[in-house]
């Protein structure tokens, strides 16, 4: 798998992360930020080794602000660093834009560094949104798994659509109707999160 296939995985922590942001914008560390989706029951164990554990940690993690980082400009700035983690408005006297230069950045975004297989990190992955929809209440019947038609009719894109056109729209909608954003609809999150639960597999 090449670095592009690499760079395209959701990290599911983004959604839990506007969550937290949206109930208190500043005051986070990396570290505070872990504890508290641990405590929600979002973040467990990812190794026994424990410094192998606090890397993966810290990368998903890392990983999820810089995707979100992207995903909520131009209205809003999400500073993404380790010690001062911080939402804010992106107003035009203080307009921050995004450093494609940062080499942390590069790092973080690039599933290659997180060291493990492709098979691992899509397990991993695939953990993760279990536990985020049994979170927020979704738990998709098995009889839905057919779907993919209605799937695509729900994100507004034609039969064929591509992996890409898919995840993009993906993104679009989730960051458009997620509960903590200004007019989200949990409701309709969870209908496009199993949806596309449904059309990765």
């Amino acid at each position: 798998m090449n670095i592009e296939q690499y760079s395209e995985y959701d990290n599911p922590l983004i959604w839990p992360m506007i969550s937290i942001l949206k109930q208190q914008p500043s005051g986070w560390m990396i570290h505070t930020l872990a504890d508290e989706l641990k405590q929600r029951g979002i973040l467990s164990q990812l190794d026994e080794n424990a410094e192998k554990d606090l890397f993966k940690r810290n990368f998903l993690l890392m990983n999820a602000l810089y995707q979100l980082q992207e995903m909520l400009l131009p209205k809003q700035w999400l500073q993404a660093q380790a010690m001062d983690i911080c939402l804010m408005a992106n107003t035009s006297s203080h307009e921050h834009q995004i450093d494609n230069d940062d080499p942390l950045r590069s790092y973080y975004l690039d599933w290659q560094n997180y060291d493990a297989d492709t098979d691992t990190i899509q397990s991993l992955l695939s953990s993760f949104w279990r536990r985020y929809q049994s979170h927020i209440g979704n738990n998709p019947s098995p009889s839905s798994l057919q779907a993919r038609p209605e799937d695509l009719a729900l994100f507004d894109l034609p039969h064929d659509a591509s992996s890409a056109q898919i995840r993009r729209q993906w993104r679009k909608l989730a960051l458009r109707w997620h509960p903590d954003r200004p007019n989200g609809d949990a409701e309709k999150f969870r209908d496009i999160c199993e949806a596309w639960q449904r059309l990765q597999n």
